[in-house]
């Protein structure tokens, strides 16, 4: 895994040449100017990732949509077009920090700032029974609360539904992992300050290791060598 900061950035900072048209149209998309910022740098910082791996420029890497393990429809796990065998990947951005993981398996990351305790005692309501039993012996402390739901969201993305599947299906708490969803592990990643991350990886995870990249891994003109980063 890899991880990014993005407050020493500004979006004039980006060169979105190596973007597709349906990036490109995104970040050009009347949002925040943070949300582009981020969403800018982590589809570059991904490309530029991906691209050693399958032997292809940043521009080249193609993307397509797995079907959906809910409908069928092609709006499931975002997945590299070709070769076959191609790594598994997954983004995640918010506040000052773009999280992505690679992996040869099925692989979901989350990262989210810690929220207000108003919005705890809100969103804990929709969670697994024993994930808000959990959240509530903690006095509904935002830090617990945001390292259970960068679990399930990780876990969601992972397995391709995100959080169209109900909330308070699956359980990613602390208090007993054995009882958490067969075939997946679940990790909290250390991140920075004011923020939690999670890793979900199909299989077994070992050690979670995650990399910091320097700025200008997104803003030099050529591609500059990440650190090992593997989970």
């Amino acid at each position: 895994m890899w991880q990014l900061r993005v407050d020493h950035l500004a979006e004039e900072d980006l060169d979105p040449a190596e973007l597709d048209a349906e990036e490109r149209a995104r970040l050009a998309a009347p949002l925040r100017a943070a949300d582009r910022l981020r969403y800018g740098i982590g589809h570059i910082a991904l490309r530029r990732l991906l691209a050693p791996r399958l032997g292809v420029a940043p521009a080249e890497v193609a993307y397509r949509r797995e079907p959906c393990p809910g409908c069928g429809a092609l709006h499931g796990r975002p997945a590299v077009e070709a070769p076959p065998g191609a790594p598994h990947f997954s983004l995640s951005h918010s506040g000052d920090v773009v999280l992505i993981g690679i992996a040869a398996r099925p692989v979901g990351v989350d990262v989210e700032t810690i929220p207000e305790t108003a919005t705890v005692h809100e969103v804990a309501a929709v969670l697994h029974p024993g994930e808000r039993a959990e959240i509530a012996r903690a006095g509904h402390a935002p830090e617990a609360f945001a390292r259970v739901w960068c679990r399930k969201e990780a876990y969601l993305k992972g397995i391709g539904i995100g959080v169209a599947r109900p909330l308070d299906q699956d359980y990613l708490g602390e208090d007993d992992p054995s009882a958490r969803p067969g075939g997946w592990a679940v990790e909290d990643v250390p991140t920075a300050r004011g923020h939690a991350a999670a890793v979900a990886v199909g299989g077994t995870l070992g050690m979670v290791r995650s990399s910091w990249l320097p700025s200008s891994f997104v803003t030099a003109s050529t591609t500059v060598e990440a650190p090992d980063g593997r989970p």
